[in-house]
């Protein structure tokens, strides 16, 4: 019998470049759901990873503690914890903190200490600097400088709950059946060029920013080495790991509008540029001179997440898939249309995004309406 697993993997090395699977799915009028719909349709794409590495990324889940940061911290050792606790009472009001809740699942096997601690900046510690920026600068001496111990998750009312396992089976072993958020994105990964470990499973973070992704970051190099210039250090051993440092810097420290970061890190051809009117042309040539460092080379599509909103995007020719789905307030990014299907059989609509144009699902005012539409702003798809 032939052996048709050779086909698309003939020398048997386990990776297979264009899998990866991610989710998003957004209530734009901001009342929380159930993750039981997103832990199904990501699991609907269980063969797009290989079982190193699954996560989600929750968005309004601790009402209880909304002026706080959350810190949730993976410690390889008992060590590492002691000195990290030490380490936050030094620099935070430590309003409570608990081991997170699990429950035992078959396929998890040797999972590392996970901790949440809900943080209050206390004004003699900030040095001048904003409490984001506080908060920025001792999640990297953390991950930098206590060894076995990363912050992997560090927004208000957010977290992020990741590990190596296939997506539905972190689902199960955090209890995530059990929190409801406004906004919840999903991944299965399926290592290609880095590591399958606990901390390097996406969603990736920083404050409230998360980035799922699938693909792969050729410019890594440059990009690691600008933000290092800025203060951000990469230390989970993945590619991804620069695009949530890269939007934190970009959109919050630059104050630049998410439609501007997106032609950053996927910025149009110079052969494009060179046909737009002499004004877009001047913007352009402008971005790419300021900030050509923090373009993305390499296949990418990612979900870019903050409280408020949801983004889609992929790189300028659109070598890994993103489909885009709508129905009444929800808004669905997936890999698959399939998936988006499976739990919203009905869409109001679906449709494939144009390479490098952004999706943005945006909060809608209290008391608008929650009508799904989609309008077309130039060349950019804007689901609102």
């Amino acid at each position: 019998m032939k052996d048709f697993s050779k086909i698309n993997n003939p020398y048997s090395d386990d990776k297979v470049i264009d899998a990866c699977s991610i989710f998003g799915m957004m209530d734009t009028t901001g009342k929380p759901f159930s993750g039981k719909g997103v832990i199904k349709a990501i699991a609907n794409m269980h063969f797009r990873g290989n079982g190193l590495g699954g996560g989600f990324a929750i968005y309004g889940l601790y009402p209880e503690y909304p002026d706080y940061y959350a810190f949730h911290i993976m410690y390889l050792c008992p060590e590492a914890k002691s000195e990290v606790e030490a380490f936050l009472k030094q620099g935070f009001c430590i309003v409570a903190a608990e081991e997170v809740p699990t429950q035992p699942t078959p396929a998890i096997s040797d999972p590392p200490i996970v901790w949440r601690y809900f943080l209050q900046v206390e004004a003699q510690n900030g040095g001048g600097l904003s409490e984001d920026d506080y908060v920025v600068e001792m999640v990297m001496r953390i991950n930098t400088g206590i060894r076995d111990a990363f912050v992997f998750s560090s927004g208000k009312n957010m977290a992020v709950f990741k590990g190596v396992g296939y997506p539905e089976e972190i689902a199960e072993y955090f209890c995530l059946e059990q929190y409801k958020g406004y906004i919840w994105t999903a991944h299965g990964r399926f290592p290609t060029n880095t590591p399958g470990w606990w901390g390097g499973a996406h969603p990736f973070n920083i404050l409230d920013w998360t980035v799922v992704h699938n693909g792969e970051i050729s410019s890594y190099g440059t990009n690691r080495r600008y933000l290092e210039e800025f203060g951000y250090h990469c230390t989970l051993q993945t590619d991804t790991e620069v695009i949530a440092y890269a939007v934190d810097l970009l959109v919050r420290r630059h104050g630049l509008p998410i439609e501007i970061v997106a032609k950053i890190l996927a910025p149009p051809f110079w052969s494009d540029i060179e046909r737009l009117p002499e004004g877009q042309q001047k913007l352009f040539r402008t971005l790419r001179q300021v900030y050509g460092s923090l373009l993305m080379n390499g296949p990418f599509t990612i979900i870019v997440a903050h409280h408020g909103e949801m983004i889609g995007l992929t790189d300028r020719i659109r070598l890994r898939p993103l489909t885009v789905g709508v129905k009444d307030q929800k808004l669905y990014l997936s890999s698959e249309e399939s998936a988006i299907r499976l739990i919203c059989s009905e869409p109001d609509r679906t449709w494939i995004p144009m390479g490098g144009e952004p999706i943005i699902g945006r909060l809608k005012p209290t008391g608008a309406s929650v009508s799904a539409r989609t309008e077309m702003l130039g060349k950019r798809s804007v689901a609102r």
